[in-house]
Parts: structure tokens; C-alpha cells; sequence
């Protein structure tokens, strides 16, 4: 094999590996049974999607006792998210750099700062070198001498990715451990009218069949609402007014998504969505599509843009859109839209291939970075028959 040829196989082959090093902190603390319940807690509050969508990331597990005494504080879920938060660094500390700190203390910033709850710096953590190889760590507004925890052993190491270290005690503060309004203790309806979505709010407040109340009972397992705007509702308004009843409350659940998405998941979450109105047969989905920030709903009928957010706190996201979403159930199917949805990624009809999967039942199947790989492995055997 000519010298060129080599190069260019190395490197497709360096590429290709670098799609394989995405991380998931559920499977990775599996395999430690005494972390088996801060390992629970961080699915139940969603912070192990938000760990696993980081490139850079540091998790500080405690064992089964130190969590046994944390849930004896019976701390709501939110509460309870914003104290694990507090465990997540959003730098890479390996064994190494913790025993390595440059003048022997650093402040790093955690989940709980990039979640917007923390007030001022009340989201980063001390960490300490002290003498005789003890690393310990305290938040900024701790009330408690430090170290409030300590090094005990490293659990996974990808340097610079990813990693998950025991320490000794839970890590919390007054200002993690503050009572959080819950967005189960607001009106969904007022909270609509109040921020441009008033038409569409008193849509749903019109509507029969129960419509608030799907939407206002799915808020505590996760809701996801699609707002239209009050323009968007009022160029609308001819064509809804000659659907049925029944057409009517299918539009309108049809804006809602039985699962919490941020508007980050939604950036990496391209593929089909069920809705509110899914219901066996009757599909009543559409396609999360992205270009750069910009987030698209592609319904086969319409495409409508993320223009703007209502409320984004777990387990409830509104985001105002513009257009209101049309599904090819009750409208005729667009064409241009439905070739747009169609070059989308994710999910495929029932008679096409789904993109990770080879039409011949033998081909490359990968979570994450699957449009690289793919092109990876056939830039290399391009090359191998030159």
C-alpha cells in the first residue's frame, strides 16, 4: 500500500474511533451495585441525559449510605436535582489532575450553575490538595468547614471526556437545598396567555374531550407544549373552525409531547416524536430536524421554527413556535414539506430502512455520530480498492 494511502486509511480509521467514545454514565456506574442509588437518581431527575450529551464532564458518585441519608430529608425531585447537580463538574478531573492542582485549590463550575438556579456563584464547588494526598471538595456557599467531602477512588477515567470518581459524603448547600416552585404548581393555561401563546391557551381551555386536563395531568411525567403564536393561531383560525370536534382536540394535543425535552435535547434529538394525540394507528407524529440552533418541527404538511421559550424547567418546556402544526392525519400531505421531512434524520416510514440499520440485515449500527461513521467506513474501503 503506497505511503498516501496508509496516511489517509490512519486517519479515517482515527476519525471513525473518535465517534466512538460518546459516554454513558447509567451503564458505566451498572457495574458498581454501592452506587447502585445515586446511579437511580441521576435517570429519575434526567441529569444522566445531560451528562451523557457533555463532551467534558466530571461525576462525583456517593455510595448507597450517603444517598440513604440524603433521601431521609424527603427533599422534593427538584430540590433533590439541584443537590446531585452540585456533583457534576463541568471540567475533566482524572485522578491525576486532582492530585496535580496548580497551588493546591481550584473552583469549578457545576450543573447546578448551568442550570440557572444557582444564585451568583453559588453553583461552583472548592476543590483541595491538602497534604498527604487528601483531595477534598466543598461548595462555594457551604455553611460547613471544609472538606464537606473527599477523594475515595476513581470509577472511570477517559481522559478528557469523562470522569466518575467516589467521594466520601453528598455535597450540598442552603442555596441547593432552597424549595423550587415545581411547574405542576402553576396554571399551564394562564401560564400560555401571559407569554403570546393567549390564543392557543384559550384553544385548549374551548376544547372538549378533557383537552386541558390531558394536557395539565401530563405535566408531572414530563410535557413538552409546542405553543403557536397569536398570529400564527389568527391566520388559522378559518381552517380550524371547519375541522370537527373531534379534529379540533386532535390539532390541538397534537402540540404536545408526553416527555420533557429542553431546548438542548432538542438540538441533538433530530427523529419522529409522538404527540399527545398519538393513539395506536392514528401516528400523529412529526420530525425534530435541526440547522445549527435553530430547531425545525416538520409535520409533511408544514414546517414550523422554535421561535422563543415559555418556561424550560424539567419536567415541563414550553417553547412558542411559528406556525401551528398540521398533521397529515387531518391535512393534506405538502409535497415540498414532505420531502423535507424525508431528508431529515431519524425514525424512517414503515417501508423504508431506518437509517442505522442496512436494508440486507448486515449492516453498521451506531448510537451516536452514525452519518460520520458511516462515511468514515466507506471513505476507507473507497481507499483500499484504488
Amino acid at each position: 500500500m503506497k505511503p498516501i494511502k496508509l496516511l489517509i486509511l490512519l486517519l479515517a480509521v482515527a476519525a471513525l474511533a473518535a465517534t466512538s467514545k460518546a459516554h454513558n454514565i447509567t451503564r458505566i456506574l451498572g457495574s458498581h451495585p454501592s452506587l447502585s442509588t445515586f446511579n437511580h437518581y441521576l435517570s429519575v431527575t434526567r441529569l444522566a441525559d445531560e451528562i451523557n450529551r457533555r463532551v467534558t464532564i466530571t461525576v462525583c458518585a456517593v455510595d448507597n449510605a450517603a444517598m440513604s441519608s440524603l433521601l431521609s430529608h424527603q427533599y422534593p425531585l427538584p430540590t433533590l436535582k439541584n443537590i446531585l447537580s452540585l456533583h457534576v463538574f463541568a471540567d475533566y478531573f482524572g485522578s491525576k489532575k486532582l492530585h496535580q492542582i496548580t497551588k493546591g485549590s481550584t473552583t469549578t463550575s457545576t450543573l447546578f450553575q448551568a442550570s440557572g438556579e444557582a444564585a451568583g456563584t453559588s453553583g461552583y464547588v472548592n476543590i483541595t490538595d491538602f497534604k498527604g494526598g487528601k483531595v477534598g471538595f466543598t461548595p462555594v456557599d457551604s455553611d460547613v468547614d471544609p472538606p464537606m467531602a473527599t477523594f475515595v477512588k476513581s470509577i472511570h477515567e477517559l481522559p478528557y471526556n469523562i470522569s466518575v470518581i467516589q467521594i466520601s459524603n453528598v455535597l450540598t448547600s442552603p442555596e441547593a437545598e432552597a424549595p423550587v416552585s415545581a411547574p405542576t404548581d402553576l396554571n399551564l393555561l394562564s401560564l400560555l396567555a401571559k407569554q403570546g401563546c393567549k390564543s392557543f391557551s384559550d384553544l385548549v381551555a374551548g376544547a372538549g374531550a378533557g383537552v386541558a386536563d390531558v394536557f395539565t395531568e401530563s405535566v408531572e411525567a414530563g410535557l413538552t407544549v409546542f405553543c403557536p403564536s397569536d398570529a400564527a393561531i389568527k391566520s388559522f383560525s378559518p381552517a380550524y373552525k371547519n375541522l370537527t370536534g373531534a379534529g379540533k382536540n386532535s390539532l390541538l394535543l397534537y402540540h404536545g409531547v408526553p416527555e420533557y425535552n429542553s431546548l438542548g435535547m432538542l438540538r441533538v434529538s433530530n427523529g419522529l416524536m409522538q404527540t399527545l394525540a398519538t393513539e395506536g394507528a392514528k401516528k400523529f407524529d412529526f420530525t425534530v430536524a435541526n440547522d445549527g440552533d435553530e430547531v425545525r418541527l416538520k409535520t409533511g404538511v408544514v414546517t414550523a421554527t422554535i421561535k422563543g421559550t415559555v418556561i424550560d424547567e424539567d419536567p415541563l418546556a414550553i417553547f412558542k413556535i411559528d406556525k401551528v402544526l398540521l398533521p397529515t392525519e387531518l391535512f393534506k400531505a405538502d409535497p415540498t414539506a414532505k420531502a423535507e421531512a424525508a431528508e431529515s434524520p431519524g425514525p424512517a416510514g414503515e417501508n423504508d430502512v431506518p437509517a442505522d440499520e442496512d436494508s440486507n440485515g448486515g449492516g453498521l449500527t451506531v448510537a451516536r455520530g452514525g452519518g460520520i461513521v458511516a462515511l468514515s467506513v466507506a471513505f476507507v474501503f473507497g481507499v483500499l480498492f484504488l
